[in-house]
């Protein structure tokens, strides 16, 4: 029982990992490796706001996640909307990608340190028990906090004029212009939810264990993971590759050794890669890049 709680918790964090991703994916066509930065800053401005200057958590939280999707905006607007205006190729967004997080992530080293800090300081409790398993507090506001956020998320996608402008662009951006709807406007709505969700991801993660500069980029991992096994545009493939990812995870903790959960995540991609290549859904998108 105690696994399958721990499985399920962090499938609903990588469930959400993958929604921030796939939402800016679906706009820009390309896997955003700053993404990876956004959550981890996000804790560190938590760690700031609520220790440093000694803001009350609630409102630490809000200015964090704030924080966090005005420098998702400004990697938009600054980098890759100038670079949509001079056509260049996916690889190139990879690689700018590739140098925002070197950039981020070593800010964050250069203010913070390189130690690991925790966001937690309170006393350590006995977790909350169900069925002979325990669960701490704030593992169950990752579970329910992330599945009320992705059904909030796949509502306002399908039943709102902004985010069905959000599907479309997704599906054809030169043909959402041609008539009237400005798709530089959408994907910044797309970053902004993004990089939002990615946040809250984050600071909820560090909560649980604990934050170093990096931590962000093995959770980005995790989504992507989730989103490709799912099948790319589906969100019942997301949830299931979500589960599949925690599931090999703790087994594999459990009955070999800790050190083998992420190898075993990525042994899990390379095997889809080759033989189910499509994911779960198998649905196969019009236009897929690097």
């Amino acid at each position: 029982m105690q696994i399958v709680l721990n499985i399920l918790v962090l499938a609903s964090l990588i469930s959400l990992l993958s929604l921030s991703v796939s939402i800016k994916y679906y706009c820009v066509k390309f896997f955003d490796l700053s993404h990876a930065a956004i959550i981890s800053v996000s804790a560190y401005f938590v760690l700031l706001f609520n220790n440093k200057f000694s803001i009350s958590f609630s409102v630490s939280f809000g200015f964090a996640i704030a924080s966090a999707i005005l420098i998702g905006i400004g990697c938009e607007i600054l980098i890759y909307r100038q670079m949509r205006k001079r056509n260049v190729s996916s690889l190139a967004y990879l690689i700018a990608s590739i140098g925002l997080y070197v950039v981020l992530q070593n800010s964050i080293s250069l203010f913070f340190g390189d130690d690991t800090e925790i966001i937690n300081t309170a006393q350590v409790k006995v977790g909350n028990q169900i069925f002979g398993a325990y669960i701490t507090t704030i593992q169950i506001i990752i579970l329910f906090g992330s599945i009320a956020l992705s059904i909030a998320v796949n509502l306002f996608l399908h039943y709102t004029a902004t985010g069905k402008s959000i599907r479309a662009v997704a599906s054809n951006p030169e043909l959402c212009n041609i008539y009237g709807i400005s798709s530089n406007k959408i994907i910044l709505i797309a970053f902004v939810i993004g990089s939002g969700l990615a946040a809250i991801a984050g600071i909820l993660s560090a909560m649980d264990t604990n934050m170093t500069p990096t931590f962000g980029f093995n959770l980005l991992l995790y989504g992507v993971v989730a989103m490709i096994i799912g099948g790319v545009g589906s969100t019942r493939g997301m949830i299931a590759g979500a589960l599949l990812v925690a599931t090999v995870q703790h087994l594999a903790a459990y009955y070999i050794d800790t050190k083998w959960m992420d190898a075993v995540t990525y042994i899990i991609l390379i095997l889809f890669l080759i033989w189910k290549p499509l994911g779960f859904s198998g649905k196969r998108l019009k236009k897929v890049e690097v």
